[in-house]
């Protein structure tokens, strides 16, 4: 695969150069992945989406190189920085297989859905690939993709000999995928046979089905593998409630460690009837058979907060993102902070909490101290027994990619 294939009229133009200012200069040479629209100070030319921009300081040297996209406020994703090199076929091999390698030893054969490229943090930016046994599914947050998609399906296809590839797309570059040359569309299969039922893949030994075609993300939350695990190891003997429990992926961890209940908690009857599959998916096993297990379909938020006065063991709150911008930042951080406080009223003497968050403009510090702060609050002594951060095959190399935290806490 050569650098992503542009347009023809691009190939016969002079290539893309563009000056950024001096403060862009130095994210990139701190090894930031991204230029934003506001940073650029001289362009030679238009460019098209997906073309290949290269970036010279001051000094008119080479700075960086990255893929261009005319539409995006993230004007240009850095591929390389540094030493002028060939973006050629055997510079994708290589990062290709080096996102590959970052990820041996990290799974045995009762693992077998994991994250394969995480975006900028894995050297592809605005693109993720995600493993579900043998079927991949690639993920493009930006359109500067499309154009060398083709390549890139090869290249998967190639190195790593998935039984087939599904296309996901961002929302928000839907539109203009249509638009691309003979139009590529969120769900279509790249290479291989049809999706004709579910795709089931392994987590930790627990199997579970992901809509690869039409569910969140790119069909499953594979990012909380880590406490998904950590649940099940402290769950045995409690009763367990899972807020937001979309699939049930927390439950299910909890039934096989265990638990002698587990009630999934959520607005959508599509996440909990995934849930019960889930469960009937694993009911050979006799941990899982001997957990009772009920769906509540509620707001999670109205639920917590309501007159219930049922309490549970184990408390896990895994909401979805409270601040997709900067502006609501502060409003999470009090939802975290009610939300925690609502779910220590549901625990028992000697109960267990998980707190997490996927908000990345919400920080760790603040998220951990909002829930402490519940905690403490609470009139309950507690003990803090952890707090996690990134799954090893969800990296995060840069302020912007760092959204995962979670919190375990113990009461009395």
């Amino acid at each position: 695969m050569k650098s992503p294939p542009q347009p023809s009229v691009a190939e016969k133009l002079p290539r893309l150069r563009l000056r950024v200012t001096a403060a862009a200069e130095n994210y990139i040479r701190s090894g930031h992945p991204w230029v934003f629209a506001d940073s650029v100070r001289e362009q030679n030319r238009d460019g098209t989406s997906g073309e290949l921009a290269v970036i010279y300081d001051r000094q008119d040297k080479f700075l960086a190189a990255g893929l261009f996209d005319p539409d995006s406020p993230i004007r240009v994703r850095v591929l390389h920085a540094g030493k002028p090199l060939a973006l050629d076929a055997a510079w994708w091999a290589a990062q290709l297989d080096a996102a590959a390698r970052r990820r041996d030893g990290l799974f045995d054969a009762r693992t077998t859905g994991y994250r394969l490229i995480n975006g900028e943090s894995d050297g592809w930016p605005g693109l993720a690939l995600d493993r579900y046994s043998q079927t991949f599914v690639l993920k493009l947050y930006t359109a500067a993709w499309l154009p060398g998609l083709d390549g890139i399906a090869t290249l998967i296809r190639e190195r790593l000999q998935p039984e087939r590839i599904v296309l996901r797309l961002s929302r928000n570059i839907q539109r203009a995928a249509e638009h691309f040359g003979r139009g590529r569309r969120d769900g279509e299969i790249l290479c291989g046979p049809a999706v004709t039922e579910a795709v089931v893949f392994l987590e930790n030994g627990i199997r579970f089905e992901a809509d690869v075609l039409r569910g969140q993300k790119t069909g499953f939350f594979l990012d909380q593998r880590e406490n998904r695990r950590e649940v099940g190891e402290l769950a045995r003997g409690r009763e367990v409630l899972n807020a937001f429990s979309f699939s049930g992926g927390f439950s299910l961890s909890a039934a096989r460690g265990g638990a002698k209940s587990a009630t999934d908690l959520d607005l959508s009857p599509h996440a909990l009837a995934a849930a019960q599959r889930n469960f009937q998916l694993n009911s050979t096993d006799p941990a899982v058979a001997g957990c009772r297990h009920e769906c509540v379909q509620a707001d999670a938020f109205e639920w917590l907060a309501g007159g219930d006065t049922r309490k549970y063991g184990f408390v896990v709150l895994d909401p979805p993102s409270l601040a997709k911008r900067e502006a609501e930042r502060a409003g999470a951080i009090r939802a975290y902070a009610r939300l925690a406080g609502d779910g220590i009223r549901r625990l028992t003497r000697d109960g267990l909490m998980l707190a997490g968050s996927c908000s990345a403009h919400v920080s760790a510090e603040e998220f951990f101290s909002a829930v402490r702060q519940a905690a403490g609050n609470s009139g309950r002594r507690f003990v803090e027994l952890k707090t996690t951060r990134h799954a090893p095959d969800h990296p995060a190399t840069f302020k912007e990619a760092d959204y995962l935290k979670g919190i375990f806490l113990k009461f009395s």
